[in-house]
């Protein structure tokens, strides 16, 4: 919070109006399409890392074998699940909320503990569906969340060291003084005292 302290505001001045306020179906469906792709590149990455090991072991009976749909989407939910629950359980957010903003949050402000973080991407991961409650919920909550309490926040600052998140943290930026103008010469001639004048007299 160095930047809180020296008077500048981390949150883009556009989106300071909605800091603390609860985030809608757009910016939510947004930063999970961009959880996906990170899943899937995860995948790719360690599919391609899997193959050149088994090159390296064994070069003459390497084969390029296709992937296979049912292990494919296996690996996908698996990995899915526990990168939710990390990200959830330490931040409070993905890099898909980080992108846009985003922090999941409990009752008490702070993000999720590792039980309902891991309960929240099994749901959301083999029932996605429910995040689309949020758009005629009036408290903005998806199915997930209203089963377990938690609640999807628009937060740019740093968490704090307590876990906390939410508008009570919000910096605002201090008032800009006036510069002080300084003070106009004053043409009021000097006046001699009367004791000054009896000595000009009697010399």
């Amino acid at each position: 919070m160095r930047d809180a302290a020296a008077g500048v505001s981390p949150v883009p001045k556009e989106a300071r109006a909605y800091q603390g306020g609860q985030a809608g179906l757009v910016t939510r469906s947004a930063a999970a399409a961009v959880d996906a792709l990170v899943v899937v590149a995860t995948l790719a990455v360690g599919y391609a890392g899997w193959i050149g090991l088994r090159f390296v072991i064994d070069p003459r009976g390497f084969e390029l074998g296709g992937i296979r749909a049912l292990p494919g989407v296996t690996w996908f939910l698996v990995l899915a699940v526990v990168y939710l629950t990390a990200a959830w359980s330490v931040t409070g957010r993905t890099y898909g909320c980080h992108l846009m903003g985003l922090r999941v949050v409990n009752r008490r402000g702070r993000h999720p503990g590792v039980l309902v973080a891991a309960a929240r991407a099994v749901l959301y991961v083999l029932f996605p569906i429910g995040l689309l409650w949020c758009a005629v919920s009036r408290s903005r909550h998806s199915v997930q969340d209203l089963l377990l309490r938690s609640t999807v926040i628009y937060d740019w600052l740093p968490e704090a060291e307590d876990g906390s998140a939410g508008p009570h943290r919000v910096v605002r930026l201090p008032r800009q003084r006036k510069p002080v103008r300084p003070a106009p010469p004053t043409t009021e001639s000097v006046r001699t005292p009367p004791e000054a004048h009896r000595c000009t007299r009697e010399g």
